[in-house]
C-alpha cells in the first residue's frame, strides 16, 4: 500500500477531470431546468408592469440564476459523485484501482482535492456575486419589478417601532439625513397595542425630527374611512441611524459587510443571534462541497456484479441529502436562539463528517 495520501499524478488528473466536468454538468443541468420552471411562475408578475418586455426578463435571469448556482452548488457535488463513483465502480476502475494498493481514502483523495477548489470558488463567487444579486433583486421585487433605483446601496422591506406605533418601508435609499424612504405606512396604536390609523405614501424625507411623508392617504379604523392628506410628519423618534441598522439582510451582504453590521447591532444592544448563525453559514455553506465525496463514497466501492452497487449509491445520495435537510434544520434552530449560532452551522457539518468517516473505515478500511 502506497503511503502518500494522493494516487499517482497521473491517475490523480484523471480522476479530478472526470469530477469537476460531472460537476459543471449536472449544475448546468439543474440551474437549466429550475431556472426555465422559476421564470414561467414570475414572468407575468414582470410582464405586469407597464413597459416591461424581453429585456427585464433577461434582467431577471442575470439575477435569478447566481442564486440558483449558489444554492444547487452542492447538491451538484453530491450527484456528480455519485455519479463518477458509480461509473468508476461499474467499469471495474475501482477494483483496479484497490488491487494496485490503493485504500479508500486514496481512491477519494482526487475528489477531496477537487471539492476543496469547488468550495473555494463558491464563497468568492458568493461574496462577490451571489450578495450583489440578492440585494438587486430584492429591492426590484419590492418595487413590483418597476425601475430600479440608481443608488446601490438599497434597502428593501425595512420595519421600525416608533415607540408603540410602527414605521415601515418598502425601499430605503441614501444615508444619514439624505436618507428617502419609498412605498412608507406608518400605523398608529393605542395602550392595547390595537392599530387605529394608518398613513401611507410615496416618499418620506428625514426632516429631523421625524419624516417628512408627501401626499399621504390616511385610513381610520374605526371609521373605516381614507382620506387624502397634505404633507404631514410621522415617526418623530426614528433616527436614520436606527434605519440603517433594521435594514440588514445577512443574504444581501458580504462577509466584511456582515461583520460590520452586527458590530453595529451590538453597539445599540440589539439581538444578532440569527446573523451571527448566516455569517458562520457563509463559510460552513461553500465547505459543505468538501463533505459530498465523503457521504456519496458509498457508490464507489462494493462489487459492480453484486447488484448492490444502485442500492449503495441511493444509500450514499440519501445521506447527502439528509444533511442538507439536518443542516437547514439546524440554522432554523439557531435563527430562533435554540442553538448557539456557531453549533447551528457547525454541528451538522462535522456530525456528517464522522458519519461518513466511519461508514468508510467500517465497510472499505
Amino acid at each position: 500500500m502506497q503511503l502518500d495520501f494522493f494516487p499517482s499524478r497521473t491517475l490523480t488528473l484523471y480522476l479530478a477531470r472526470l469530477f469537476i466536468t460531472r460537476v459543471l454538468g449536472v449544475l448546468l443541468m439543474l440551474v437549466l431546468v429550475l431556472q426555465m420552471l422559476d421564470l414561467l411562475s414570475e414572468s407575468g408578475k414582470i410582464l405586469e408592469y407597464q413597459g416591461n418586455g424581453q429585456a427585464q426578463l433577461w434582467t431577471y435571469v442575470t439575477l435569478r440564476a447566481p442564486q440558483l448556482m449558489a444554492r444547487f452548488l452542492p447538491y451538484s457535488v453530491l450527484l456528480a459523485t455519485i455519479v463518477t463513483l458509480f461509473t468508476l465502480n461499474q467499469n471495474s476502475e475501482v477494483i483496479a484501482m484497490k488491487a494496485a494498493g490503493l485504500s479508500a481514502h486514496q481512491v477519494l483523495a482526487p475528489l477531496f482535492l477537487t471539492a476543496i477548489v469547488v468550495a473555494g470558488l463558491s464563497f468568492a463567487f458568493n461574496e462577490r456575486v451571489v450578495t450583489r444579486a440578492n440585494a438587486t433583486l430584492k429591492v426590484w421585487q419590492s418595487a413590483n419589478y418597476g425601475p430600479l433605483p440608481k443608488d446601490s446601496g438599497v434597502r428593501s422591506n425595512v420595519y421600525v417601532r416608533d415607540g408603540a406605533n410602527i414605521l415601515m418601508a418598502g425601499t430605503v435609499t441614501g444615508t444619514g439625513r439624505d436618507m428617502v424612504l419609498q412605498n412608507v405606512s406608518w400605523y398608529r396604536r393605542d395602550a392595547q397595542g390595537m392599530v387605529v390609523e394608518q398613513l401611507r405614501g410615496p416618499r418620506a424625507t428625514f426632516v429631523g425630527p421625524g419624516w417628512r411623508l408627501e401626499n399621504p392617504v390616511r385610513f381610520d379604523v374605526k371609521t373605516t374611512m381614507t382620506q387624502t392628506l397634505a404633507s404631514q410628519v410621522i415617526a418623530q423618534s426614528v433616527e436614520p441611524g436606527q434605519i440603517a441598522i433594521s435594514a440588514v439582510d445577512a443574504d444581501a451582504q458580504s462577509l466584511f459587510e456582515l461583520s460590520d453590521s452586527i458590530a453595529d447591532l451590538r453597539a445599540a444592544g440589539r439581538r444578532t443571534t440569527e446573523l451571527e448563525g448566516k455569517w458562520w453559514h457563509k463559510i460552513s455553506g461553500p465547505l459543505s462541497s468538501v463533505l459530498m465525496p465523503l457521504l456519496g463514497a458509498l457508490a464507489a466501492f462494493g462489487l459492480a456484479r453484486s447488484g448492490q452497487v444502485l442500492i449503495r449509491a441511493i444509500m450514499g445520495m440519501a445521506l447527502g441529502f439528509t444533511y442538507f435537510v439536518i443542516d437547514n434544520a439546524a440554522l432554523a434552530m439557531g435563527n430562533f436562539g435554540g442553538y448557539p449560532p456557531l453549533v447551528a452551522a457547525w454541528a451538522p457539518f462535522l456530525l456528517f463528517a464522522l458519519i461518513g468517516e466511519t461508514v468508510l473505515i467500517r465497510t472499505e478500511e
